[in-house]
C-alpha cells in the first residue's frame, strides 16, 4: 500500500445467505466455527474492530438484508492484514465450507473501502457500499480483493470523522 498522506483503515462487509436457520442442526458445524474465527480475527495482526450486536459476541442476530441473510463488518490496518486472516487462518476452513451453509450469491456480497483512521463504520454506510459496487462496480469508492485501490486513491471518498480536519 502507498503510504498515504491521511491515515487509514480498510474496511469490509460480508453478507451471506443462509440455507437454514442458525438453531438448524445443519448449520451447527459454522455456528461452532463462530467463537474459534471470531477470537482469531480478535488476536490478528492488523486487526481494528469488528461489527458486534449489543450484548452478544457476534452479529448473527443482526439481519438488515433479511431474516435469512447475516453479515459480518469489521476494519483492518491494511488490505493484508484482512488477506491474512480471511485465507491463512481458521477463517479458511470456514470458507471452504460455505457452500453447504450459504447460498451462492448472484452479485456481489463483499465489498472492501477505505475508512479515515478512528472511524468505525456503520451497517448503513457498509450497505451504501456494497449497493455502490453492485450497481457501478469496483471503483475507489467500493472494491474488492480483485480490484483493490489505494487509500490515496480514495481519499476523496473518506468519510470525515467528525472532530478532525
Amino acid at each position: 500500500m502507498t503510504a498515504s498522506r491521511r491515515a487509514a483503515h480498510l474496511a469490509q462487509l460480508n453478507v451471506a445467505t443462509l440455507h437454514h436457520p442458525l438453531d438448524d442442526p445443519r448449520t451447527a458445524p459454522f455456528v461452532e466455527l463462530l467463537d474459534p474465527v471470531n477470537a482469531s480475527a480478535d488476536g490478528a495482526p492488523g486487526f481494528v474492530w469488528r461489527l458486534v450486536e449489543e450484548g452478544e459476541a457476534d452479529a448473527t442476530g443482526m439481519r438488515p438484508l433479511g431474516e435469512n441473510v447475516i453479515v459480518t463488518m469489521s476494519v483492518w490496518e491494511s488490505p493484508s492484514a484482512l488477506w491474512e486472516f480471511t485465507y491463512r487462518s481458521g477463517h479458511l476452513e470456514a470458507m471452504r465450507r460455505r457452500r453447504e451453509w450459504f447460498e451462492r450469491h448472484v452479485e456481489a456480497h463483499l465489498v472492501l473501502w477505505w475508512v479515515p483512521a478512528g472511524h468505525l463504520p456503520t451497517v448503513g454506510e457498509a450497505l451504501e457500499r456494497l449497493a455502490d459496487l453492485r450497481e457501478y462496480g469496483p471503483s475507489p469508492r467500493a472494491f474488492t480483493f480483485a480490484s483493490t485501490y489505494t487509500a490515496d486513491e480514495a481519499a476523496e471518498h473518506l468519510q470525515a470523522v467528525p472532530g478532525t480536519p
